[in-house]
C-alpha cells in the first residue's frame, strides 16, 4: 500500500510514519519538500508516487498570528485542501485531512457531536472550516485537538520547561477540552483510512480537563517520571487574566461517539497516554 504524508514534519506527521503499518510504503514531505500551495507541485507529487492514501497532517496553527494573517492560513487550511483533495480524486486516492474543535464557538454545555453547528471565533477557526469544505464529502475529516507528542513544540513540552525555570507557572482554568497524544491519533487515522472511513469524525483521548488541570497533571507525572527535580505551584488564572489576539472556544470537548463504533472501542484517558509520553521522554530524551 502506498501512502504519501503531507506535513510530515509535524508532531502528527512523524506519529504518522511511526506507526505505518506493515506492508505500508510511506512517502512523507514536509514544507521544505513540498508547498502545498502550489497546485501544480501537488500534482506533480501525486501523479508521480500514485499513492492509495493521502494524508494531510499539514496546517497553518499559529492561532493568534492568524488574525493578523488569514490570508496565510486560508492558503494553507483551505486553498490547499482543496489542492490536495483534488489530486487525491483524480488519482483515486482516499484523502485524509485533520481539522481541529476550533471550528466551534465553545458555547455548548455538552460534548459537540460532528453534525453540530460550527461557529467559529477566529480567523484559524474560520480557516479550518473552510478546509474541511474544500476537502470534500468523500474525504475522511477528523476533528481534534490540544494535540502533543514527545517532539516538537506544544503544551506539554512548554510546560515541562518553564516548571523546570520558575518558580511557579499559571495557567488557564476556564478553557475545557481533551488533550490527544498524536502517536494515538496516527495509529487511529490509519485504521480510520484502511477501513474506508469518510465524512467528519471527531478524535481526542477521553476524557475532558481544564489546561489547568492537564498542567497539574503535567507535573504530576513528571515528577513520578523523574523528569522534574521539584514541584512548583501551578496557580489557576481565567482567560480574561492572559488576553490573546485570537478569542478562544471556552468548551471544545468532542463527542466521539461514532469514531468509537468505526475503531472497536474507547480511546485511552488523556491522563494514561500522559504518562506514556512521559514515559517516552524518559527513554528517548
Amino acid at each position: 500500500m502506498k501512502v504519501l504524508i503531507v506535513g510530515g514534519k509535524g508532531q502528527l506527521g512523524q506519529g504518522l510514519s511511526r506507526t505505518a503499518p506493515a506492508g505500508a510504503s510511506v512517502v512523507s514531505h514536509g514544507s521544505d519538500t513540498l508547498d502545498i500551495t502550489d497546485a501544480a507541485a501537488i500534482k506533480a507529487v501525486v501523479d508521480a508516487e500514485r499513492p492509495e492514501i493521502v494524508f494531510n497532517a499539514a496546517a497553518y496553527t499559529a492561532v493568534d498570528k492568524a488574525e493578523n494573517e488569514e490570508d496565510a492560513a486560508r492558503a494553507v487550511n483551505a486553498t490547499a485542501v482543496g489542492y490536495l483533495a483534488d489530486a487525491s480524486r483524480e488519482a483515486g486516492a482516499r484523502f485524509v485531512h485533520i481539522s481541529t474543535d476550533f471550528v466551534f464557538d465553545g458555547r455548548s454545555g455538552v460534548p459537540y457531536a460532528p453534525d453540530a453547528p460550527t461557529a467559529p471565533l477566529g480567523a484559524y477557526g474560520r480557516t479550518k472550516l473552510a478546509g474541511e469544505k474544500a476537502a470534500g464529502g468523500d474525504a475522511l475529516i477528523v476533528r481534534t485537538a490540544w494535540v502533543y507528542a514527545p517532539n516538537g513544540g506544544n503544551f506539554v513540552r512548554t510546560m515541562l520547561r518553564l516548571m523546570a525555570e520558575r518558580d511557579e507557572v499559571r495557567v488557564v482554568s476556564d478553557q475545557i477540552g481533551s488533550p490527544t497524544y498524536a502517536p494515538g491519533l496516527a495509529a487511529a487515522l490509519w485504521t480510520m483510512a484502511a477501513k474506508g472511513t469518510t465524512g467528519i469524525h471527531h478524535y481526542t483521548d477521553a476524557g475532558a480537563c481544564s489546561w489547568y488541570d492537564f498542567a497539574v497533571a503535567i507535573q504530576e507525572e513528571a515528577l513520578v517520571a523523574g523528569l522534574l527535580n521539584k514541584a512548583v505551584p501551578v496557580i489557576p488564572i481565567n482567560a480574561s487574566d492572559y488576553p490573546t489576539p485570537a478569542q478562544r472556544p471556552h468548551y471544545s470537548v468532542l463527542d466521539k461517539t461514532s469514531t468509537f463504533a468505526v475503531l472497536g472501542g474507547p480511546t485511552p484517558h488523556w491522563r494514561e497516554n500522559l504518562r506514556k509520553m512521559m514515559i517516552e521522554i524518559k527513554t528517548h530524551g
